[in-house]
């Protein structure tokens, strides 16, 4: 039955459009196309005395574009698994065109000379634009005319004054289909309406794929003439995440197996729930803690019913975004008073900000200027100890939300051991301002920890276990700042690699460091919540994972039915090779392929 699913063309109406699986899953119903391409725009003249009223409103609006763009900028970073690099460049773009001094001249020349209302003449201007670029023989170039039109369509709905929900009108349980999904479009997706989706562009690792796995939803990406009128609203659609497959109009045969296929999947899902109380042990007895990634306060209840043991990173970012001007202290410590009650008294890992400063520059003043490479610029930690006031209200309130239960503090992007001891003499000092102010504040400090997500705190990892608490390392900037890959990059982004023999070298050099100090140490990158990569985690000597709550159950699963020695024994099979190809073969080949009689040796040494 299978294979002759693979092989269907459109009988019948049915087509199979093949892509990029890259969130699990088999989601199926009525398509729903995102309307990308604007809003109808009212043509009309005005009059003499109405030309700089028309201006200004056209200047408000470019005002307002731009705040968006910023803030979409700021909520990339606090997205799963770190900021994606190509969704920032793409919106910095964005925020150039807008400022674009053709583009604004064109518009006021428009309005004054012609006197046409604001809409219609950035409708002329930006077809004119587009039309530049499109009639280019570079094809990059000429592909940004889609981008310019894009811009165009902001601007004309922020002149018009209406909201934008790209799928506000979609059907429950639709499966969204789209030329891209963009930090816009996730923002507003919510999961108990949106069954699934699929787009044009998009890769394993970029923000829509991250966000799919982070909230269980199917997903395909890379699925070539997608929306190019081959689907059209309403028509029934098959999403197979595993498989990296869309179904136009499936046969009644291929629905039945697909619906079988599902109802198998979800009695699946059903019996991980049932491992919710049950603990994360191997085989032959060793506890491991499972712990869940955070972005906003409302995934804590979804952590708590997967049975996450603690939080392993709470991304703060989120009292940061969608306004002009900093969270006052207060405000930041209800958020995270809440957070910690909601824990019940399972541990939290609150990270502090990070985000670059050009995120935050209307906020901060003008002192700052924008990183030529926001990834290795002015963010993190090295924001914080720059602007003492930023860290200093957010160590406050972390210190204030301590009160109501068991609470860390984790340092990003940790290059040094000096910056380690800044923020700790930072910490006392915050605590003896919060004391002078009356507040109650716990007998002791919150254990404070250093992200490991930079090679070079990595190589280091030996001096910085003395000046922390515990550690935490970021797989996926680790991964991406060792092999110098912008997994955001189309160009290069299949060469980004968390099985690469460097790495892994690397995380094992910091999960030795940690238990050669006896410190904790947890990792909460996207290789924790990958079962294959658990055996050899586990191998290397992890014993705490922090991940998605979605993917919790069956890391879980995958843990009780392996033994400490088989994973210890295929760590070190992998440890041994030096070709990333034959590392990816045995991690796919899994810790069962290990022969028993490596395992025996292992044991009489």
């Amino acid at each position: 039955m299978k294979s002759d699913v693979k092989t269907k063309g459109t009988q019948d109406g049915e087509k199979v459009l093949h892509g990029l699986g890259v969130s699990t899953g088999i989601a199926i119903g009525p398509a729903y196309i995102i309307d990308q391409k604007g809003l109808p725009v009212p043509e009309y003249c005005i009059l003499p005395n109405q030309v700089e009223k028309e201006i200004k409103r056209f200047e408000a609006a470019i005002a307002k574009t731009q705040k968006q763009l910023s803030q979409l900028r700021a909520k990339a970073e606090a997205l799963p698994s770190d900021a994606n690099e190509e969704i920032g460049l793409l919106l910095e773009a964005y925020k150039g065109m807008v400022s674009s001094s053709r583009l604004i001249r064109g518009v006021e020349t428009t309005i004054v000379e012609e006197r046409l209302n604001a809409e219609t003449a950035v409708q002329r201007q930006i077809a004119l634009i587009a039309a530049g670029f499109a009639a280019m023989k570079d094809d990059y170039l000429a592909s940004r005319a889609d981008d310019v039109r894009e811009v165009g369509a902001r601007l004309i709905r922020n002149l018009l004054q209406q909201s934008y929900n790209p799928f506000a009108d979609a059907p429950k349980d639709s499966l969204l289909m789209a030329d891209e999904i963009t930090p816009a479009d996730t923002a507003l997706m919510d999961p108990d309406r949106v069954a699934g989706f699929a787009a044009v562009l998009g890769g394993a690792e970029g923000h829509a794929a991250i966000m799919a796995r982070a909230l269980g939803l199917p997903a395909v990406l890379g699925v070539a003439s997608l929306v190019s009128g081959i689907v059209t609203t309403g028509d029934i659609v098959i999403v197979d995440g595993h498989e990296g497959k869309v179904i136009l109009r499936p046969t009644a045969e291929t629905l039945a197996y697909y619906k079988g296929e599902a109802s198998r999947q979800a009695r699946e899902t059903k019996k991980l729930k049932t491992l919710r109380d049950v603990p994360a042990m191997t085989q032959d007895g060793t506890s491991v803690k499972l712990m869940a990634n955070l972005e906003l306060p409302r995934d804590a209840d979804m952590a708590l019913d997967v049975g996450a043991v603690g939080v392993g990173l709470l991304r703060t970012e989120f009292s940061f975004m969608n306004r002009p001007d900093l969270p006052s202290e207060d405000e930041q410590f209800e958020a995270l008073r809440d957070i910690v009650k909601r824990m019940d008294g399972k541990l939290l890992t609150v990270r502090t900000l990070d985000i670059g400063g050009e995120k935050l520059a209307s906020a901060l003043g003008e002192g700052l200027s924008e990183s030529v490479n926001p990834a290795l610029g002015l963010r993190a930690i090295r924001l914080g100890l720059a602007e003492p006031k930023l860290l200093d209200a957010q160590l406050a309130a972390i210190l204030r939300a301590s009160t109501y239960g068991p609470l860390r503090i984790l340092i990003p992007m940790v290059s040094s051991v000096d910056q380690i001891r800044q923020v700790r003499d930072r910490l006392v000092q915050v605590e003896k301002k919060l004391l002078r102010r009356g507040m109650k504040l716990p007998q002791t400090l919150p254990p404070l920890g250093a992200m490991i997500e930079i090679p070079a705190a990595a190589l280091v990892a030996d001096a910085l276990s003395q000046v922390c608490d515990f550690f935490a390392i970021g797989s996926n900037d680790l991964t991406q700042y060792t092999l110098a890959i912008d997994r955001g990059d189309d160009r290069v982004a299949y060469l980004y690699n968390p099985y690469h023999p460097a790495v892994i070298r690397l995380i094992e050099v910091v999960i030795a460091a940690a238990w050669r100090a006896n410190i904790p140490i947890s990792l909460c990158g996207e290789l924790a919540g990958d079962p294959r990569a658990t055996a050899l985690l586990l191998g290397l000597g992890l014993r705490e994972f922090s991940m998605s709550p979605a993917r919790l159950p069956q890391v879980k699963q995958e843990i009780r039915s392996l033994t400490i020695g088989r994973s210890v024994a295929f760590a070190q099979e992998i440890l041994r090779q030096a070709d990333e190809v034959t590392v990816r073969r045995l991690i796919d080949a899994g810790a069962q392929s290990i022969p028993e009689t490596v395992l025996y040796a292992r044991k009489k040494k």
